[in-house]
């Protein structure tokens, strides 16, 4: 063998060991040299750049369960809204006569004849839908809540009267409680305790479930609805609207959210209702406050419940809890006109939900 064969030789087991190991380990396949290329070795060509790896989207992260919570409240929210299940304008029966409530027809103009024969005209009395609604500054819908829901007396705007002169949002902020405040117009400036839808069975629970999305909406929007729907409920009552409170108490359908009932000088009648409540919801508390114009009725209930072997309170101390009940009088020198926004010498509903530390703002 020539040398120029040997050395093609040579050549020739070169390139083909290179080729064995070019796959693994990532060398350039050699062509073998042969008589037409004079026996020199010709290189392959070079590996393909290996292609740029696509744009990883990156992947939905389901919001945390803190990002789905809405904020706490940063300013006080007060506002007169329009309802649908309003107390008034109401077709029904007035429960009291078993005849409808609107009994009067003037060419046209209805209306229904009142106490002392004076007759109440629709127009004027009881076609105001408006609710009082009010959440105040820091009111967090994460933490332990209540909704109050206020009904007023004789001769009384919701504007005019619960807003301006009985404070009734004012002492709700000034609390610091985390609740929210509820408050229809019941008969316009009037004296008259009607109650309108609430004499119909399940309509405050109806009335109730329009608050939770009149509430949302005000807070900044209806996701929070759910929320709102949920929260326990305490009726606050002045005066005439003992009446109202006596039959949402009795067939309104939220007594499973009932967290407690509180009657400012307005035991004025229905006792039956309000004793089956307070033996039928052991769970919730019942306060009644009064001065001399319920004094004997107040008295009287105290006695009913103490032979149902109730225990009744005469004052208000510490906190107030599930099962409390008392029925104690007012301070010295209060008076029937002021006592929605000046009993014991303060303002009462404040001093209520002071008294309840599981709903702190």
């Amino acid at each position: 063998m020539t040398n120029g064969g040997l050395k093609a030789g040579l050549w020739s087991l070169a390139a083909l060991a290179m080729a064995a190991l070019a796959p693994t380990v990532g060398l350039p396949v050699v062509a073998t040299g042969s008589a037409q290329t004079g026996g020199k070795a010709q290189l392959a060509p070079g590996p393909l750049p290996r292609p740029r790896p696509e744009a990883v989207q990156p992947q939905f992260q389901p919001p945390l369960p803190s990002q789905l919570q809405p904020p706490a409240q940063r300013q006080t929210k007060t506002k007169l809204v329009e309802f649908e299940m309003s107390p008034f304008p109401y077709e029904g029966i007035n429960p009291a006569t078993g005849k409808p409530f609107i009994n009067v027809d003037e060419t046209g103009r209805r209306g229904r004849v009142g106490s002392g024969g004076r007759v109440y005209w629709e127009d004027e009395t009881y076609s105001d839908q408006r609710v009082l609604l009010h959440i105040p500054e820091g009111f967090d819908i994460k933490k332990p809540a209540i909704l109050i829901v206020f009904f007023h007396g004789h001769g009384a705007a919701i504007d005019r009267d619960v807003r301006d002169r009985q404070r009734v949002a004012d002492q709700i902020s000034k609390s610091g409680a985390n609740a929210v405040l509820v408050a229809p117009q019941m008969a316009v400036k009037a004296a008259d305790s009607s109650a309108g839808i609430f004499w119909e069975q399940g309509m405050f629970a109806q009335f109730l479930n329009e608050a939770a999305e009149q509430l949302a909406l005000l807070h900044g929007g209806m996701g929070v609805t759910r929320m709102f729907d949920k929260l326990p409920v305490m009726i606050v009552a002045y005066s005439g609207g003992y009446l109202a409170t006596a039959w949402c108490v009795y067939h309104g359908g939220a007594n499973d959210r009932m967290r407690g009932v509180v009657l400012l000088d307005a035991l004025y009648g229905e006792m039956d209702k309000f004793e089956r409540f307070v033996l039928g919801n052991r769970s919730s508390f019942f306060i009644s406050a009064y001065l001399g114009s319920t004094r004997a009725r107040n008295l009287e209930m105290q006695r009913m419940l103490s032979d149902r072997n109730i225990a009744v309170n005469t004052s208000l101390s510490g906190q107030i809890r599930p099962g409390f009940v008392a029925i104690v009088p007012g301070g010295t020198g209060d008076n029937h006109t002021d006592f929605a926004n000046r009993a014991w010498g303060s303002n009462p509903i404040t001093e209520l939900l002071d008294r309840m530390p599981e709903y702190r703002r």
